[in-house]
């Protein structure tokens, strides 16, 4: 994957082509909106006008200008379709993109750090945060019983730990 430009925001993630006319097969990462006909995208340091976008599912078949044939969709394949971050229209309160919440730390509301977000998974139900810490790695459910603060100024989430969340400290030591 390439890295997301200075000032800007990931919209989506293309996956691959789609189709032998340059279509794109794309994992919309923000509201479908920022991938309509008509905006100027950033994809891998070039600026494309999205031409057509279609739902296919939970993903999207996206054209863009300029990408005209499966040869010249191929490349773009992992890289991510970028708008700057200006654009972005401002949220309700308690709502957030998820570039926001990437990189938070995460503690227990006993204050204990269980570590960083790393990403958002998005299944059926409801998303979840995927923490990387000192226990390894925790899928903490995105749901109010669970998430009691997010604050995104001072990088930190406060969830409430439940039964069967977090998994038991790690013991390293080998008996010899």
């Amino acid at each position: 994957m390439d890295d997301i430009a200075a000032g800007y925001v990931a919209v989506g993630l293309i996956l691959s082509p789609w189709g032998a006319r340059g279509d794109l097969k794309v994992d919309p990462l923000a509201d479908e909106h920022y991938l309509s006909p008509g905006r100027s995208l950033l994809v891998a340091g070039q600026t494309h006008t999205v031409e057509c976008s279609r739902l296919h599912g939970r993903l999207l078949h996206v054209k863009l200008s300029g990408i005209d044939d499966r040869t010249a969709a191929k490349p773009l394949g992992q890289h991510y379709l970028q708008v700057p971050e200006g654009e972005l229209e401002p949220l309700e309160d308690d709502r957030y993109y998820r570039f926001q919440l990437i990189g938070l730390s995460v503690r227990s509301d006993s204050g204990e750090p269980l570590g960083r977000i790393i990403g958002v998974d998005t299944t059926p139900s409801n998303d979840l945060f995927v923490v990387q810490g000192p226990r390894g790695e925790i899928l903490v459910p995105a749901i109010d019983d669970i998430v009691k603060a997010i604050d995104v100024r001072g990088g930190v989430m406060t969830i409430e730990v439940v039964p069967g969340l977090i998994p038991p400290e790690r013991n390293d030591r080998r008996r010899r």
